[in-house]
């Protein structure tokens, strides 16, 4: 008696999860779709007053967004015609003194970006959205840039990209 209900359990367990359908373990739905396209994000971020150059970020970002999508669904990346496409391009690169010390310098300095993301899919067309998407880093003034980028990157990029994937493939 005890093997058949285990069995049962089982089938069940089993039946309830394959009933999931597109559905995967992180939340993405990618309905029909099954590849995806992300053309490298350019750097518009130098055209705005205050924004800083930052050699590679264009590739980094693009590469972080690929590896999220890639990481999160069971999408295929493809060079061209996926059913997904995100394009966009980085508009603020951008390093702020945030909190002033007793001797009014900086205490803390800030590191924003923001990407401006069009989403087209070709299979749900009432899905396609333009939108802005930002986040931050903030670190001590003493420190340089340099010494905290890696860090620094790897936290606006969690965020961004993550930020993308549920405004595109999140149905909440």
């Amino acid at each position: 008696m005890k093997k058949n209900t285990y069995t049962i359990l089982c089938l069940v367990l089993c039946l309830s999860l394959s009933g999931c359908g597109v559905y995967n373990f992180t939340g993405g739905n990618v309905g029909t779709a099954t590849t995806f396209t992300i053309p490298t994000f350019q750097n518009y971020a130098t055209q705005n007053p205050g924004s800083t150059f930052e050699p590679g970020l264009e590739r980094d970002f693009t590469l972080a967004l690929q590896d999220r999508i890639l990481n999160q669904t069971s999408l295929d990346l493809t060079s061209s015609n996926g059913d997904l496409l995100y394009e966009g391009e980085i508009v603020e690169f951008r390093i702020s003194p945030m909190s002033a010390t007793a001797q009014q310098t900086a205490a803390q300095n800030r590191l924003s970006m923001a990407v401006n993301v069009r989403f087209y899919n070709k299979t749900k067309e009432d899905a396609d959205f333009e939108q802005r998407f930002s986040f931050f880093y903030d670190y001590p003034a003493n420190s340089q840039l340099s010494a905290v980028k890696t860090e620094a990157l790897e936290v606006i990029f969690e965020r961004i990209t993550q930020d993308i994937f549920n405004a595109s493939l999140a149905d909440w």
